[in-house]
């Protein structure tokens, strides 16, 4: 397995796994290869790091790739919490107060409130960025 950081033509940037490079470059050809944010179909990879094996005996953390789901939970509620404290509930006008701050229609601010799947798609392709606040599944017991 490979993995590769992508960008699109409309600026997204996101990483994705690949069997092998010759995968990547067959699915790319294919026009297969698509912008995990906005489904774009031009998409290149981004310049990346390469990862340097170490030579000196020092140890050096292992990672399984999997993260630890307890500390996962905890930074997301972290992260939710934050944002709910400091930012602006705006409800179902989340797409139209987003596009005023992005416009500058009004002041810059955080904001945060819900969002119809089309609007999503919308505010994507109008290059508005934004983020999915986490719901937690313990949220919901």
């Amino acid at each position: 397995m490979i993995q590769y950081a992508l960008h699109c033509s409309k600026g997204h940037h996101y990483d994705a796994w690949f069997k092998n490079a010759a995968a990547f470059d067959e699915q790319q050809a294919r026009g297969i290869v698509t912008c995990a944010v906005c489904g774009d179909g031009t998409v290149d990879k981004a310049p990346m790091a390469p990862a340097v094996a170490r030579t000196d005996h020092e140890r050096l953390a292992v990672s399984t790739g999997r993260p630890d789901p307890a500390q996962l939970r905890a930074l997301l509620k972290a992260y939710r919490d934050k944002v709910v404290s400091e930012a602006d509930y705006v409800g179902d006008r989340f797409a139209e107060e987003a596009r005023k701050i992005h416009f500058e229609e009004v002041d810059a601010r955080g904001i945060y409130g819900e969002a119809t799947h089309d609007e999503v798609v919308a505010l994507a392709e109008d290059g508005i960025e934004f983020l999915p606040l986490p719901s937690l599944p313990d949220e919901h017991n």
